[in-house]
Order: structure tokens, then C-alpha cells, then sequence
């Protein structure tokens, strides 16, 4: 048994995408020794709990990159889609604000298991992105050469728009925009005309004085202090504004890790504002590193979606990549006090049960998709 295993995980690893693989984990290991480094400040179990969800996140991998991904999309593209809703549907009505419980909450937790004070939690968003991400691929593979006709964009609205809508109605705001984000960019990728994201632009301006009252004070400060936190240095622009001075302070180099800082007083230090600890700790040499590492990655992904072999390999890479630029822009906009602060996690940095083993199953998809192409041997052609 032991000797089938050790073939099986041999085998496994012989298919990985090596550049994505190590891109990856170079990031994850990133966020595992920052998270070590002050877990003084964070506690131990935020510590143990992203080491254990990588490792869950390898062994998703190694299952899922011997997975016939096109067999598997084929079959359960719409089932996929029909639990997306039911578990966003069921999140809306039986969810949970999180730990903090505060304004600052959204009703996106879903508890798995309570025991006394202590609960597991899971973010089904996190999850439902992957899924949709599959989905979508599909359906834009079936109507792509005819995704600038009006009666094609209808179904994909409405495909997208029941996800997107869910999320928005536990007022994760943050998460709608991050959809938003990877939907635009499979569409553009798809091959849909500029027109209809500049008339959607239109809309967006026109409808945002209608729109704007029916946010709640908290959101509506946090857009106005995103762009400009000296409005209420002590109040709402307090979070972005500490994170500038943990990065400044982090200096070229870093203070090291052990050293303490303003991390230790920054909301959020552990999750959305990683960054700043990091920056803090290893400066901007280690911010450089870790910015060239994402870049790196993120090109990978692009590579594999350009020269893949059938569409919807090629939509699913690029609605990963796409997930990465707009969670990556945003997270590290908020932490730099240039966006506001909208509950974005750094992608493979923040801490997260959900959110990493979420990442590490969307790279076991890209890792099958890499290994399809790898294994696929053209036909040979006999000029006469």
C-alpha cells in the first residue's frame, strides 16, 4: 500500500507545472514565516492553521491534477453553477458575521462545526469563485463566437448576475467587486467589444448618485477615507494610515522578524493587511521579492491560458489570473491607503483556512490543465 502511494504521489508531482508550483509556494512561505514571526501577536493556531491548510492544499493538488478536467467541466459545469447559488443561498439566510461580529462584518460565514465557545467556520464565497470561475469557462466556450451579440450576453448576465447579486446581498462588497473584477476580464479575454464595458462604465456613473444613499455610513466612509484617510485620521482612516507607518517603518530592509512593530495594532494585521506586516518586517527589498514572485506567477498563468489547447482550459486560467491581478491591486491599494478598505485578502500571503485551501484547489485545476497540454503530442503533418 505504502509502495502504491509513494508511485501515486511520485507520479503526481512529475505532473505538476513546475514554474506555478514554485511560484506558490514561494509565496505561501512567504506568508508562513510572517505569520511565525508574530505569532507572539497572531497565536500560535493562526500559525498551525495555515501550515495544515497548505498541506491540505498540496494533497487537493495532487487529486485534482490527475483529474480529465475537460470530462469533469463537460459533466458538471451546470451542477457546479446550481450549488454555487444553493450555498450562497443558504450562507444569506443561515450565515454568520465571523469572528469580529462587528459593523465592520458581513454575513458570509457559514458555521461547520460548534463546539462550546470555539466554532470552524468556512467562507463559501471563497469556494463558489473557483466553481464559478469553471462555469463561466464553459459557457463562454459554447457562445464565444458570438459574444458580441446582445441575445448571447443576456444568458451570461444572468449566469454571472445571480452569483454576483447573492454575494452583494450579504453586503460583502469587497467579494462583489472581486467577482466583478474576474468576470470583466473573461469577458475581454473572450473577445468582447469595448463598447459594452465603456456603456457599462456609463451606467456605473450615471447610477452611483442613486446608488450611494442606499450604502450604510460604514461603507460610505470607508470609500471616502480609502481615497483620502486624513478626512478622519482616528476613526475610519485609522486602519489604512497605521498600515503606511508599518511599511515606512519597515525602511529598506526590514526590522526583522521577532522585532514587533505596528503590526502588533493594526486591525487586521493577520488577514487583509498582511502586506504591511510583511513590508514591516522584511522591508522593501522583501515587498520587491515578493511583488516579482506574484508578477511571475500571474504571467505563468497567462502563458498556460494563451497556449492551451481548448477554450475553456484557457477561460478558467485567465479567470484565475484575473482573480489574482484584482484581489493583488486592490489588497495591496488598501495597505498603501490608495483604495478603500473593503475586506480584500492578499492572495497565498493572508491568513485563512478558506481562502488558502480555496487557492491551492484553483491551482490543482491549473496544474491539470498545464498537464493536459504537456501530455498532448500533436499529429504529425505529411506534406505530399
Amino acid at each position: 500500500m505504502f509502495k502504491s502511494l509513494g508511485k501515486y504521489i511520485k507520479n503526481s508531482f512529475s505532473r505538476f507545472d513546475k514554474p506555478v508550483l514554485i511560484f506558490s509556494m514561494l509565496i505561501t512561505l512567504m506568508s508562513i514565516v510572517t505569520i511565525f514571526s508574530a505569532r507572539e501577536n497572531f497565536g500560535n493556531s493562526k500559525f498551525i492553521m495555515q501550515l495544515a491548510m497548505t498541506i491540505v492544499g498540496i494533497c487537493a493538488i495532487m487529486v485534482l491534477v490527475n483529474l480529465d478536467y475537460r470530462i469533469f467541466v463537460e459533466r458538471y459545469w451546470k451542477i457546479l453553477w446550481i450549488i454555487s447559488v444553493a450555498l450562497l443561498g443558504i450562507t444569506l439566510i443561515l450565515g454568520d458575521t465571523g469572528a469580529n461580529g462587528t459593523e465592520t462584518s458581513n454575513k458570509s460565514w457559514l458555521t461547520i462545526i460548534k463546539i462550546g465557545s470555539r466554532s470552524f467556520q468556512i467562507q463559501p464565497s471563497e469556494f463558489v469563485k473557483i466553481a464559478f470561475i469553471i462555469s463561466f469557462s464553459k459557457h463562454l466556450t459554447m457562445v464565444k463566437d458570438k459574444i458580441n451579440k446582445v441575445k448571447t450576453l443576456i444568458p451570461l448576465a444572468i449566469h454571472a448576475g445571480v452569483i454576483v447579486g447573492l454575494i452583494l446581498l450579504s453586503g460583502d462588497l469587497g467579494v462583489t467587486l472581486v467577482y466583478v473584477g474576474i468576470i470583466a476580464i473573461m469577458l475581454a479575454f473572450a473577445g468582447l467589444s469595448f463598447w459594452y464595458f465603456a456603456g457599462a462604465l456609463g451606467v456605473v456613473v450615471i447610477a452611483f448618485p442613486f446608488l450611494w444613499p442606499l450604502l450604510s455610513k460604514y461603507q460610505q466612509m470607508r470609500i471616502l477615507v480609502g481615497f483620502q484617510p486624513e478626512l478622519d485620521p482616528t476613526g475610519y482612516g485609522f486602519q489604512p494610515l497605521l498600515s503606511l507607518d508599518a511599511i515606512s517603518a519597515g525602511g529598506i530592509f526590514g526590522r526583522g522578524m521577532n522585532s514587533g512593530g505596528y503590526y502588533e495594532i493594526l486591525p487586521a494585521s493577520h488577514t487583509d493587511f498582511i502586506f504591511s506586516t510583511y513590508c514591516e518586517m522584511f522591508g522593501f527589498i522583501g515587498a520587491l521579492i515578493f511583488l516579482v514572485v506574484l508578477f511571475l506567477l500571474i504571467m505563468r498563468l497567462i502563458r498556460i491560458a494563451k497556449h492551451c489547447r481548448n477554450d475553456f482550459g484557457s477561460f478558467i486560467c485567465i479567470g484565475i489570473a484575473g482573480m489574482f491581478i484584482v484581489q493583488s491591486v486592490m489588497n495591496i491599494g488598501m495597505c498603501l491607503a490608495m483604495f478603500p478598505v473593503i475586506g480584500i485578502t492578499l492572495p497565498f500571503m493572508s491568513y485563512g483556512g478558506s481562502s488558502m485551501l480555496a487557492l491551492y484547489i484553483a491551482m490543482g485545476f491549473v496544474h491539470a490543465i498545464s498537464a493536459h497540454d504537456k501530455g498532448f503530442k500533436r499529429k504529425k503533418v505529411v506534406r505530399k
